[in-house]
Order: structure tokens, then sequence, then C-alpha cells
């Protein structure tokens, strides 16, 4: 950012050592070798989903190919905002259903890890902004993520928030932090009603519980 201050992110697959290199007018400040520690992560079963989404249709895959790009592009402006300073809190309370990482079993299929937080809470549930940001995406309903928006919160870190039953801002809006954004619904590829909350850098699904302190 403006102010020199910069992020990075790491995602469920990182090495175990990566080197931190500062420069400066093309000058090497100086370089930092960080050590990542290691997580076990859990497997998730989940049975009961519509077979279409589970194993979708040929139709299904050129609407879920073309929801992907616009996603895609949204996440991919890197914008020199420094929002994530608000800090981050939990955009809904509620049972954890869902944590970052494991890996899922869908109707007894492997599938990719989920890379976000569940939270489990009755529909009509408010949704709030995690951080201050800018709505960079919000969608009445995609195949899998069902109504879902993205909030910018600066140098590529991105928040997102799906399945929601009805979204109550607009892309590119200015939000709060805690500024509700919609309620908690049952769209997309879902057994009951909760929210997904994802966080990306970039393109790296990084872990949302790391930026919030335990749900109390």
């Amino acid at each position: 950012a403006a102010d020199g201050a910069f992020l990075i992110g790491l995602g469920r697959d990182a090495p175990a050592r990566i080197l931190l290199e500062v420069r400066l007018g093309g000058k090497i400040l100086f370089k930092r070798a960080l050590q990542i520690g290691g997580r076990v992560y859990e497997v998730q079963r989940i049975d009961g989903l519509p077979r279409r989404k589970v194993t979708p249709s040929p139709e299904d895959l050129l609407r879920i190919k073309k929801e992907s790009t616009a996603l895609a592009a949204a996440r991919s402006l890197l914008s020199d905002d420094s929002s994530f300073r608000s800090g981050f809190a939990w955009p809904a309370l509620g049972r954890i259903s869902g944590v970052y990482g494991s890996r899922r079993i869908l109707n007894g299929k492997p599938r990719r890890p989920h890379f976000g937080v569940d939270v489990a809470a009755p529909e009509g549930t408010p949704v709030h902004a995690a951080a201050s940001g800018r709505v960079a995406f919000a969608h009445p309903g995609m195949f899998f993520n069902g109504k879902t928006v993205i909030i910018d919160h600066g140098l590529g870190l991105t928040s997102a928030y799906l399945h929601m039953s009805s979204i109550t801002v607009k892309s590119g809006a200015r939000v709060k932090k805690g500024e509700m954004i919609g309620r908690i619904g049952t769209t997309g590829r879902v057994t009951g009603a909760h929210l997904h909350w994802g966080m990306r850098h970039g393109a790296t699904p990084v872990d949302p519980q790391l930026l919030v302190p335990p749900m109390k």
C-alpha cells in the first residue's frame, strides 16, 4: 500500500519454508526465511446432496464455467486499498459446521478440500461484512455458491459470503466492518441453512478463523 503495508497469504498446501524478500527501488533491503508450521486437516463426509450438485450435467458445467470466470475476474482486481486495517470479526454467529482445509467426501465421492468456514444458523440470520472494503461481486444465484457476495479489502485480500437467502448490498458499494450485507440461507449446494465464509489472498484460499478470535 502507499504507506508500505503489505500482505502475505499462505494456503493449505504451503511449503514448510518460504523466503520473504523485501525490495525498494530494485534494491534488496533484506531477506528472511519463514518456517511454516504443519497442520492436520479433518475429513468431512456429507451425504444427502442432490445428485446434480455433486455430478453436474454438461449444461450445468457450462453455467459453472461462466460463473467461475466472472468470479475470478472480480477477484483479480488488485486495489491498493488497505481496508483490511479495520480488523476482522465473525460475519455471523452460530454452530461451526465446517472448517478450512477439510477433505470433502460428497455423497461418497471424494471432492476438493473445503476452503472456508461454515456457520450454521437459522435461515434469515443477518450476515455482516467481516471487515471494511468494497463489494466487488454480488450474484443472485450461482450453481454451487447460491447468492454470493465478494468484498475487496485491499492488496488482493477478498472475503466471500455464500449460500445466502438475500443480499442487501450492490456491487461497487463501500461497506464498513460489521455492516449487514445479507441473510443466511440455503441457496446453492447445501444440506441446511448456513453461511460459507471464505477468504483469499489473490488466488490463494486462506483460513478465515486465523483472522478472528474464538467465537463466543
